[in-house]
């Protein structure tokens, strides 16, 4: 299920009935989805760079993943095209009245799950998702940091391979890392993804 929000026409109509679906608060690593013939037994770490391991993380731990990027209009335009995502507050800088394009949330994840290499390079496949959100809009020029927590950790059937539940956050660089809600239990300023996945990982 996705949730968006999309500008009505008339501001002064109605809202529809609320639908909550019932659903799941997790995927269940025994419903993940593996490729047919998956082996990580051989897996050569040397090709990732690093050493790390199903077994190497525990449950609890955060990873701050150091690296920084800053977001650029052609790269994000360019990225939202091969998406297919033709919204016109993408591309069309005149369609907002602050004059500037809203990147697409979905190159803010990418750009997350880019960031987290340094410290999950072994995190081969995403096998679910379990839930997410875009915090706080992101614009050009906007710099991307990102670290992870991870949630929970199971065995698959597959020859070699484990699957992390991981939390991804994007933050701009005002948030420190680590650094997710307020006492209020609100998103803290900065904070622009809440991402909660599975990886497959070797063991």
């Amino acid at each position: 299920v996705r949730w968006v929000m999309v500008r009505k026409r008339d501001a002064t109509s109605p809202a529809p009935e609320t639908v909550l679906p019932e659903l799941a608060k997790v995927v269940d690593p025994k419903a993940l989805s593996l490729p047919k013939g998956l082996d990580f037994s051989a897996y050569d770490f040397s090709l990732a760079g690093e050493p790390h391991r199903f077994g190497d993380y525990d449950i609890g731990e955060t990873i701050d993943h150091v690296d920084r990027v800053t977001i650029e209009e052609a790269e994000h335009m360019l990225a939202t095209r091969l998406w297919q995502n033709t919204a016109k507050v993408h591309f069309d800088a005149t369609h907002r009245e602050d004059g500037k394009r809203l990147i697409y949330g979905g190159h803010v994840i990418s750009m997350a799950r880019a960031l987290s290499f340094n410290g999950l390079a072994n995190a081969q496949m995403i096998a679910g998702l379990n839930a997410g959100s875009h915090v706080a809009p992101c614009f050009a020029g906007d710099t991307i940091c990102a670290w992870s927590e991870v949630l929970d950790k199971a065995e698959t059937p597959a020859p070699g391979v484990g699957a992390l539940r991981l939390r991804v956050v994007a933050h701009k660089p005002e948030a420190a890392a680590f650094a997710l809600k307020g006492d209020d239990g609100k998103y803290l300023p900065g904070v622009l993804l809440d991402l909660d996945y599975w990886a497959l990982v070797p063991l």
